[in-house]
């Protein structure tokens, strides 16, 4: 299957509709915006943008895609596709910005004929990226800089799992359990061993959970993290430390009251003298119970299917709207489901401090004058220019650069964004009309 028919066919048949009566050709912008944020959230953190960067450079259609498509497109239209290349721009908020209700999150520009084909590929990695993302970033938020490890590639689709270690990284976490999230993103590759390399170590005599650490000991150093819950806590930590000795890397519990747990863990470890050895804890943790454990003699926390789900909010929420046709601002007026048209872009107002404090969506070229007591960002930013993606936000090798932009994102959040209790958006988005 190509990149290409990852895509809606009311895409393909509102593009031979428009071929036929003459308007495929007209410039059009289409813009990627959320109308709110999901329910409990009070910022969003946009990823997936150089995934789509990478995703949009193989656009293409083969000879098997346009057999298939000619069941029920015209072969006009398939001459169309069998040439389609991107040729418009794109731009938008970089990776790893912050973003709240009514953001120019993205905009398309190009021919109808060219942007109306990109909806799905746009909304299905922005959505799912930036949905997990906004969920990482309020976990590491709640972790208070003890490490996360990403470890939910189990409980996704294969592929999804890729993206949402690479999201949940992008937002703050140390690393992944998945490895193809390594290989193709740079994302470092964290973990040691299950339940079941202890299990195997079962004899007609009973469980041996004692040789089990030594073996993985033998095989990985004493570096390495001991899983100490498969039989008896306490026992565990005993033969973790007779196995690996004092200098023991990490104790790992994944089952049980996870705070009792830890601080009973803490005292066995320094009554053995391994003072040093961390506690990792994993099983359900999603940003609240991460938040609750923050007094508990915690080191790490392995987070899973809530990450990759993320955490209640699947998706973001962001549609793909035509907001200007050869330009002229256009805009839907359907109950609830409004929007401002017009080519846009955006600012950030900020205090003296670096406390953000309100986002300015304004026409295109159109930028306002504001107060000169607020500091001005803008936040639109070229991506693709005449096709070609502009350097700097390839799906790789911006990864640095993003998370960095949600460290100083959450930074300059005024503090009564950062809770994670329900309430407004964190700033508001003041939208300004277009000058007469």
């Amino acid at each position: 299957m190509t990149v290409a028919l990852l895509t809606d066919k009311y895409e393909l048949t509102m593009l031979a509709a428009a071929l036929r009566d003459g308007t495929a050709h007209r410039r059009t912008t289409f813009e990627v915006f959320a109308r709110r944020l999901p329910e409990g959230r009070r910022y969003g953190v946009v990823a997936g943008t150089g995934r789509f960067l990478e995703a949009l450079a193989q656009f293409s259609f083969s000879s098997d895609d346009l057999d298939q498509l000619a069941e029920f497109l015209d072969p006009s239209t398939l001459d169309f596709l069998a040439g389609y290349r991107f040729s418009g721009d794109v731009d938008g908020y970089a990776e790893g910005e912050l973003y709240f209700p009514g953001s120019p999150v993205l905009s398309v520009h190009g021919t109808f004929g060219e942007c109306v084909v990109l909806e799905t590929l746009v909304l299905s990695i922005l959505n799912h990226d930036t949905a997990i993302a906004s969920a990482a970033a309020r976990m590491a938020g709640a972790a208070h800089g003890r490490p996360l490890i990403e470890m939910g590639s189990r409980r996704t689709h294969e592929v999804a799992a890729v993206a949402a270690a690479r999201a949940a990284y992008l937002a703050g976490f140390t690393g992944s359990s998945n490895l193809a999230a390594q290989q193709r993103y740079g994302v470092p590759a964290l973990g040691t061993a299950a339940h079941a390399y202890t299990l195997l170590h079962t004899t007609e005599s009973g469980p041996d959970e004692q040789a089990a650490f030594r073996g993985q000991v033998a095989a990985l150093g004493v570096d390495t993290t001991l899983l100490v819950d498969t039989y008896d806590i306490t026992a565990g930590v005993a033969n973790a430390i007779a196995a690996a000795g004092p200098q023991l890397g990490a104790v790992r519990i994944d089952s049980g009251d996870l705070g009792v747990l830890a601080r009973q863990v803490r005292q066995q470890l320094d009554s053995l003298g391994a003072t040093e050895t961390q506690i990792v804890v994993s099983g359900d943790l999603d940003e609240f119970a991460i938040a609750a454990l923050g007094a508990e003699p915690v080191d790490s926390y392995g987070v899973g299917t809530s990450v990759v789900t993320g955490s209640g909010a699947p998706t973001a929420g962001m549609v793909y709207k035509l907001v200007e046709v050869d330009g002229m601002p256009v805009a839907k007026r359907s109950s609830r489901k409004e929007s401002h048209g017009g080519r846009k872009q955006a600012l950030r107002l900020a205090k003296a401090s670096g406390t953000i404090v309100e986002e300015v969506v304004h026409p295109y070229g159109q930028e306002p004058s504001e107060s000169s007591e607020l500091s001005t960002r803008r936040l639109t930013v070229p991506l693709v220019s005449g096709g070609v993606p502009v350097e700097g936000h390839h799906a790789t090798a911006d990864l640095a650069a993003a998370r960095e932009r949600v460290a100083t994102g959450l930074r300059s959040l005024p503090w009564d964004g950062l809770k994670l209790s329900r309430g407004e958006p964190a700033i508001p988005t003041r939208v300004v009309p277009p000058k007469p």
